[in-house]
């Protein structure tokens, strides 16, 4: 089976269990979603288990790297850390999406060990990210940035469930710009 496969299954696995969780994981229905035999999804993950935690690494690998791609295309920090929500929202513009590291996250008594650990380094990349930049943009001291970075982190994770359980993106958006305007996102320039 090819490279492209053990992707368009990543892919499958990370759309439903953003949408359905974990537990809404199955090969059944992963394989009917892929276009393949049931059988041929454990060539590439033996378990369930496997594939969870295959997906929940990609995510926070793809996280990290969209984190840094808004660096890079963002040099100003408050700007960039205005940009942060804009990872959220894509979840919801992608047929009304949850974030995985939420979703899966809210399921963390039931899943693999090895799993949950993947989903916690999820919220680490981000939470570190925006302590970075917190710091670079003068909006807090180093000693008081990682607790901001937990709680706009919470708050834009917050504000995703409350817009995905309505279907209303533009309740994200504004719950977003109340965050800017009222805290815990520094205000708009």
């Amino acid at each position: 089976m090819s490279s492209n496969a053990r992707e368009a299954i990543l892919l499958a696995a990370r759309n439903i269990a953003q949408s359905q969780g974990y537990n809404g994981l199955n090969f059944r229905d992963l394989a009917n979603e892929v276009g393949i035999k049931p059988a041929s999804i454990y060539y590439h993950f033996p378990s369930k288990a496997d594939l969870g935690v295959a997906v929940a690494r990609r995510y926070w690998e793809d996280g990290a790297a969209a984190l840094e791609t808004i660096s890079e295309q963002t040099p100003n920090p408050v700007e960039a850390l205005q940009r942060f929500p804009e990872i959220f929202r894509r979840s919801l513009e992608a047929d009304n999406r949850l974030c995985l590291g939420s979703f899966v996250g809210a399921e963390t008594d039931n899943l693999p060990p090895a799993m949950a650990e993947e989903i916690q380094a999820f919220a680490q990349v981000n939470i570190a990210w925006l302590s970075r930049l917190l710091v670079e943009a003068h909006v807090c001291e180093p000693a008081a940035s990682e607790v901001r970075a937990r709680a706009i982190f919470s708050a834009v994770a917050g504000a995703q469930l409350v817009a995905r359980s309505r279907s209303d993106i533009s309740l994200f958006d504004t719950l977003i710009e109340a965050y800017q305007a009222y805290g815990p996102l520094p205000p708009r320039q």
